[in-house]
């Protein structure tokens, strides 16, 4: 083609048929076989990716249940940690009702304690006093108390 004729003032190119038909004839030949490869490496490349989509689908759903696995073992955890701090929770509210019971239970114990020893103190003194009265009768034309009873009493006083 570069043999080819210009043509005065103007930018055609005359070229010669049969070399023109030739070259025609040589890229329909040749052009059917670069389509064919053009295909055959597109279709290669979209195998190519499919496969690639394939195996990184299959990568992001194990790796989606190996989060889930986790995400619920770590769900799982936590339940089992606000559990066990409920429990002891629970174990501190019932020790300290237990406690106040206890101390409920030996608070009126006492207090009943307590009374029956301010009983038994006053039938003491009771019978002390009876007593005193007794021995005072038995001794009356005494009108003052020897020293040494005086001293006896305040020593029961003090009981």
């Amino acid at each position: 083609m570069a043999n080819g004729k210009r043509l005065p003032l103007t930018n055609n190119v005359v070229i010669d048929q049969a070399t023109a038909l030739d070259l025609i004839d040589q890229l329909r030949v040749a052009v059917p076989e670069e389509v064919r490869q053009a295909k055959r490496v597109n279709q290669e490349s979209e195998r190519i990716l499919e496969k690639a989509q394939e195996e990184a689908d299959r990568i992001v759903a194990r790796a989606q249940e190996q989060a889930a696995f986790l995400i619920e073992e770590r769900e799982l955890t936590r339940a089992a940690e606000v559990r066990s701090q409920e429990i002891i929770a629970a174990g501190h509210r019932e020790a300290d009702e237990i406690r106040r019971g206890a101390d409920e239970y030996a608070a009126s114990v006492l207090v009943r304690l307590e009374g029956e020893c301010v009983k038994a103190l006053q039938s003491i003194r009771h019978g002390i006093q009876m007593l005193d009265e007794r021995r005072g009768a038995d001794s009356e034309p005494e009108l003052e108390a020897p020293a040494d009873e005086t001293d006896r009493m305040a020593g029961h006083a003090r009981v």
